[in-house]
C-alpha cells in the first residue's frame, strides 16, 4: 500500500493556512481533479485524497490531532477502521457556499442542519451524422429517465399525513455515535439506519413508486448539434437530471455527449478537414480538375496543376467546417497520390514499354533525384 501524503501537501498550502485559504485550495484541487472533468487513470484516487485531505484539515479538534500526530493519532483513523473511502460529490457542490455542509457529516460537525440533498447527474451518449455539425442540426432521443412521482410529488407517501419524524434520529437523518478506543472517545456522525437519511419515516408508500418517490419514464429530448462539434463535445441540460431524493432539494444536470460519425473521405483536423486524392500520371503531369460533392451542398472544385508530384498538398480557403469558437470555417487540405492500377492488360504493358526510356529516370538520374528530395525534405524540418 502506498504511503499516504502529508494532507497540507496534497492540498498545496502551508501549516499556517487559514480556512479561507485552504477552501481555496480544495475547490482549486477538487476542479483539476474531479472524475467529470479529469479522465487520467489516478483522477478517481486524487479526488479521493483530496476530499479526505480537507475533511481533517477543515475540523479543528482533527487538524490538531494531525498536526500532533501526523496519520495515526490515538484511537486510529477518525473515519473507522475502514478508512476513508470517498463520496459522490457532484461537480457543482464544488462551488457550494458552505463546503462545512459538504464534510460535516463525517465528524459530527459543520452546520448542524441537514444539507439539502442534490440529485445525481446524467450522462446520456448520442452519435450524430458528419452532416449534423455541418448545419447543426436540431435532435430528438427518447431515453428512460428517472423521474419524480406525480401520484405522490416526490414525497414517496400515498398520504402526506402518513409521514412521521424517525423518532431514532429525531428528524436530523443522522445518528452520532460514541466508541471507546482505549482512553479515548472516538465521535462519529452517520445516516440514520431507520430512515436513510430521509428524517422522515413512511408509513403508507406510494403505489405508484413503491415510496421511492421517483421511477423511470420515457422521455423526448430535443437539442441543437453546435456547428463544427467534436466527438466528445458535452451539451447541459441544467436541472434535467435525476430528481433529489423524495423530492427535497436540485434536481441534477442532464449531459449529451455527442459522437460524430466519420466522413466517408475527410479527416478533421479541428475545422479543417483532409483528405488524399489518387490521380493517375497524365492527370499530375499535365495538370486537370477535379469536383467532388460537398459538405456545404456546392461542388468542390480541385484544381490540379501540371507537373504535379505525389505527396505535394493542396489547400482550398474556407470551405472546412464551421470552427466551434469563431464565425470563420476551416480549410481542404487535399494530399496528392499517384494511383497505379492492380492489373494491366497486355497492351498496356506494351504501350508503357515504350515509354520507359523517355519517361524513366537511368542510374544517374535515380542518383540525382535522390539527393534533390532529400535537400528539400532537409528544408521542410
Amino acid at each position: 500500500m502506498a504511503e499516504k501524503r502529508d494532507y497540507y501537501q496534497v492540498l498545496g498550502i502551508d501549516h499556517s493556512a487559514n480556512e479561507k485559504e485552504m477552501k481555496k485550495a480544495f475547490r482549486s484541487m477538487a476542479r483539476k481533479y474531479h472524475p467529470d472533468k479529469n479522465g487520467s487513470a489516478d483522477a478517481d484516487e486524487r479526488f479521493k485524497e483530496i476530499q479526505e485531505a480537507y475533511a481533517v484539515l477543515s475540523d479543528a479538534e482533527k487538524r490538531s490531532n494531525y498536526d500532533r500526530f501526523g496519520h495515526e493519532p490515538p484511537g486510529g483513523s477518525p473515519f473507522g477502521a475502514g478508512g476513508f473511502s470517498g463520496f459522490r460529490m457532484n461537480f457543482d457542490d464544488i462551488f457550494s457556499s458552505d463546503l462545512g455542509d459538504l464534510f460535516g457529516s463525517l465528524f459530527g460537525s459543520g452546520s448542524r442542519g441537514r444539507r439539502a440533498a442534490r440529485g445525481h447527474d446524467v450522462l446520456l451518449r448520442h452519435q450524430v451524422s458528419f452532416q449534423a455539425i455541418v448545419e447543426s442540426s436540431q435532435e430528438e432521443v427518447e431515453v428512460d429517465l428517472v423521474r419524480q412521482c406525480d401520484s405522490c410529488q416526490g414525497s414517496g407517501a400515498d398520504d402526506a399525513s402518513a409521514v412521521s419524524s424517525c423518532s431514532n434520529c429525531a428528524g436530523r437523518g443522522q445518528i452520532t455515535v460514541r466508541e471507546a478506543m482505549g482512553p479515548f472517545i472516538n465521535q462519529t456522525t452517520r445516516t440514520c439506519p431507520r430512515c436513510h437519511g430521509r428524517g422522515q419515516v413512511i408509513e403508507q408508500p406510494c403505489d405508484e413508486c413503491g415510496g421511492e418517490g421517483r421511477l423511470k419514464k420515457s422521455q423526448k429530448l430535443r437539442f441543437n448539434v453546435p456547428k463544427g462539434a467534436d466527438s466528445g463535445t458535452r451539451l447541459r441540460m441544467k436541472g434535467k437530471g435525476e430528481p433529489a431524493p423524495f423530492g427535497r432539494g436540485q434536481s441534477g444536470d442532464l449531459y449529451i455527449e455527442l459522437g460524430v460519425e466519420d466522413h466517408p473521405w475527410f479527416e478533421r483536423d479541428g475545422a479543417d478537414l483532409l483528405m488524399s486524392l489518387p490521380l493517375g500520371y497524365p492527370d499530375m503531369a499535365l495538370g486537370c480538375e477535379v469536383r467532388l460533392p460537398h459538405i456545404d451542398g456546392q461542388e468542390l472544385k480541385i484544381k490540379i496543376p501540371a507537373g504535379a508530384r505525389a505527396g505535394q498538398t493542396l489547400e482550398i480557403a474556407a470551405r472546412g467546417l464551421q470552427g466551434a469558437m469563431s464565425r470563420g470555417r476551416g480549410n481542404v487540405i487535399i494530399l496528392l497520390k499517384m494511383f497505379s492500377p492492380s492489373r494491366l492488360s497486355k497492351q498496356m504493358k506494351k504501350e508503357l514499354e515504350t515509354l520507359r526510356e523517355p519517361l524513366g529516370l537511368d542510374a544517374a538520374a535515380t542518383l540525382e533525384a535522390v539527393r534533390v528530395e532529400a535537400e528539400e525534405r532537409r528544408r521542410n524540418f
